[in-house]
């Protein structure tokens, strides 16, 4: 399903601001992945997550995606295969148009909104319901007035409305308290379950690192250090998630956001 081979990126090459992001990575993941990703700041979690999205071009290496190379394919034409969500809930929502418009632009029904059919708006409704947060009963109303939670609830709804060939999570329950975040991570799962989707996610949570999805991947320096998955990742614990970083990085994991998470 996603081929990246040989993926490197330097950002302000020949200046004192000189930063390797990437550094010849290599990636395979089969369709139906669900892919968690852990690793330090700078590690460079969200640059191979910009890079796949198309925020950038990188310096050398290639992407294919389900049989299409997008090494170099504009980032407008690889949102219509890939999904985003972001830390920030602000990111995944158009805050001064409606629940309903926002849907609407992420369905891809065309039209100004007063041409959706009583099909649409019941799908929509139906859609709203199954967050159990009482969206469908307010769809008319701004998305600009949601708490952070119900934007996040709705941003994943939206970008699975059409379920993407790649999902990716950066982060997307972190700014959100506790009670949202728990609810977000369970729509999450079930979205993922119902349509199959190769799915990258990073979290700052080892434990979660480990109980989500199939694999795990680890991240230093641009590089992944540790790729582990089925029996033998189903066995482990933080502290050997620990250990094993070490030996793939040379050195103890230092972020204390990941090793005081729960």
């Amino acid at each position: 399903m996603l081929t990246i081979s040989h993926l490197s990126k330097t950002f302000n090459p020949g200046t004192v601001n000189e930063k390797r992001a990437l550094t010849d990575l290599t990636l395979h993941l089969d369709p139906g992945d669900f892919v968690t990703i852990i690793g330090s700041n700078g590690a460079g979690k969200s640059t191979l997550f910009n890079a796949i999205g198309g925020s950038f071009l990188s310096d050398r290496g290639s992407i294919v995606l389900d049989g299409q190379d997008i090494t170099v394919a504009p980032e407008y034409r690889r949102a219509r295969s890939i999904g985003r969500l972001f830390q920030d809930p602000m990111k995944g929502t158009a805050p001064g148009m409606t629940i309903e418009e926002n849907l609407t632009l992420a369905a891809g029904s065309g039209g100004w909104f007063s041409r959706l059919s009583r099909a649409d708006r019941a799908r929509f409704r139906e859609k709203l319901a199954l967050l159990e947060i009482g969206l469908e009963d307010r769809m008319r109303q701004p998305v600009g007035l949601l708490s952070g939670g119900q934007r996040q609830s709705l941003a994943l709804l939206m970008a699975t409305m059409v379920p993407p060939k790649l999902l990716l999570l950066d982060e997307h329950t972190a700014a959100l308290d506790p009670s949202a975040a728990e609810k977000v991570l369970r729509l999450t799962r079930e979205i993922v379950a119902e349509h199959r989707l190769t799915t990258m996610m990073i979290t700052h949570n080892m434990r979660q690192a480990l109980e989500l999805g199939n694999r795990t991947l680890m991240m230093d320096s641009g590089r992944i250090v540790l790729d582990i998955g089925g029996e033998e990742r189903a066995g482990l614990t933080v502290d050997d998630l620990l250990k094993r970083f070490r030996t793939g990085a040379g050195k103890d994991l230092d972020n204390d956001r990941i090793l005081l998470s729960d």
